[in-house]
Parts: C-alpha cells; sequence; structure tokens
C-alpha cells in the first residue's frame, strides 16, 4: 500500500482529462467534442492548402433507375467540368474544390466526377441510422465524419464560394434555405453564388413566387440564386460569376459579419 508521503506510481495515475474517454463522451464533454468538430477539420484544410470549395447538394436516394436517375450522370458531369477547369487556376491553393455530403447518390456521383477529372474532392459525412455511408470517391484525407448536424453545416457554408441543389428531399431543403438565409441576411462576408438544378424540379416543390406574393420574402431575394438545367449552362454560370482573383489564403476562424457595420468579429 502506498504510503501519502511517498510518490504515486506513473501507472495509478488518473488520466489527463483530454485523453479520458469517459470524460469526452459525458454530458460534460460536449463542448468538446463541439469545439472537436470545429478545429479538427481546419487543421486538415490548412494542412491541405484547400482554400474554398463548390459545395454540391442532391439526395442520397436517387438512383439510376429512378425517375430523377438522369440528374447522376449530370452532377458527375458538372463536377468533372469544374475540377478541371479549377485545377488550371493560376494559384498557391486548392481552389473551387468539388465539397459534398460524401453519401451516395448525388453526392457520389459528384464526388466522382471530381476524381475523374485528378482533382481533389471532398466529403462531410454524418452518421445517421440509415442511407448515409462514405462514398469511395472521397479524397483520402478528406472524408470527415460528424456527429453534430450544425457543425457539418458550418463546414459547409465555411469554406463554400457556391452552391449547385440537385433535386433532394428534408435534408437538401435544410442546407439550401440555410445558405440562403445567411445570404439574405447579410451573414455571409462574401457573395455566395447560389444554382438550383433542375428548374422543374424546383417549381414544383417550391413556389417562390407566392413567398414573394404573401410577403414573407421580397422580390430582390429571388436574385439570391438561379436556375439551371444542363451541366454546360451551370458551368458557364459559376465561371461567370465566381471570383478567381481572391488572394488565396489558408482557411481561418471564421468570422460573424454584422451588416449594419459590415464588421466580422
Amino acid at each position: 500500500m502506498t504510503k501519502p508521503n511517498q510518490p504515486t506510481p506513473a501507472d495509478a495515475r488518473p488520466p489527463l482529462a483530454y485523453r479520458s474517454e469517459e470524460f469526452l463522451d459525458s454530458e460534460e464533454g460536449r463542448p468538446v467534442r463541439i469545439l472537436s468538430e470545429y478545429l479538427q477539420p481546419l487543421q486538415v484544410f490548412r494542412h491541405h492548402r484547400l482554400h474554398d470549395t463548390i459545395v454540391f447538394f442532391g439526395s442520397a436516394r436517387v438512383s439510376e433507375d429512378n425517375p430523377l436517375g438522369k440528374y447522376l450522370a449530370e452532377a458527375r458531369e458538372l463536377a468533372r467540368l469544374v475540377t478541371e477547369w479549377s485545377k488550371g487556376l493560376n494559384s498557391p491553393a486548392h481552389r473551387f474544390v468539388v465539397c459534398t455530403g460524401g453519401g451516395g447518390g448525388i453526392m457520389e456521383a459528384s464526388n466522382r466526377g471530381a476524381v475523374e477529372a485528378g482533382g481533389r474532392t471532398v466529403g462531410l459525412n454524418i452518421g445517421l441510422p440509415h442511407e448515409q455511408h462514405p462514398n469511395p470517391y472521397i479524397t483520402p484525407g478528406l472524408s470527415f465524419e460528424f456527429h453534430y448536424f450544425f457543425m457539418r453545416k458550418f463546414w459547409f457554408a465555411h469554406l463554400a464560394r457556391a452552391i449547385v441543389a440537385f433535386p433532394g428531399g428534408f435534408g437538401t431543403l435544410d442546407e439550401l434555405f440555410e445558405i440562403l438565409t445567411l445570404a439574405q441576411t447579410g451573414k455571409l462576408d462574401r457573395r455566395m453564388v447560389v444554382l438550383l438544378y433542375g428548374s422543374s424540379y424546383w417549381n414544383e416543390i417550391v413556389n417562390f413566387k407566392a413567398l414573394v406574393r404573401h410577403g414573407m420574402i421580397q422580390e430582390k431575394d429571388l436574385a439570391l440564386f438561379h436556375f439551371v438545367d444542363t451541366p454546360a449552362e451551370a458551368f458557364e454560370a459559376l465561371k461567370r460569376q465566381l471570383d478567381t482573383g481572391m488572394e488565396a489564403t489558408i482557411p481561418a476562424i471564421a468570422p460573424s459579419v454584422t451588416p449594419s457595420r459590415r464588421t466580422s468579429r
């Protein structure tokens, strides 16, 4: 038995708090887990010198024999076009990298198109009871697994310079309207290009003009997004609207913009 005045053996010491799985998995450890889902991706993106992304949203449920199956080939082609173009930009960092939610369907097709063009591609996966598993086309080292939806959505928004929303369900709608809300309220420190791919689908499921008619949004808010229907049309819209001349800096701690002051904190 160790006497009180004797040194404690090294193997009998309690673990450091940040090495204690029991603590990290506890309710009290939740803030640490949340912060980890911010800082770990930040470290990885800095290491890979990945400056910004073009995010492809869309359903994991779309398959080739699905009525919306044509969008798989079109997402794949658009991702290929974007990646070939971005690789040719004169920049010390990786620009406009294709980023998806990391799952199947539209997400897998988009990651695949980027890989086929010889580029890097990001997957922001999240643990769900069904549907969501990392697809095989995500660049090794750029596949992330999130527990918290809001931290995953943060990383969609923080690096994105453009969003291409293909047909999808609740998840796609949630992600799309999050971005539109940030743009509408001026909480982004940059202009965000938002393309809704498949005008017939989007105009069927969302009556944007009715939102204006009922006074829920302003007419000018309809300019926050544009409809596109082919990979070529979407690609030309991205090239036309993206600022390729911005200084390529490594991702930093994300600022919060106060619209009335236009200052970042």
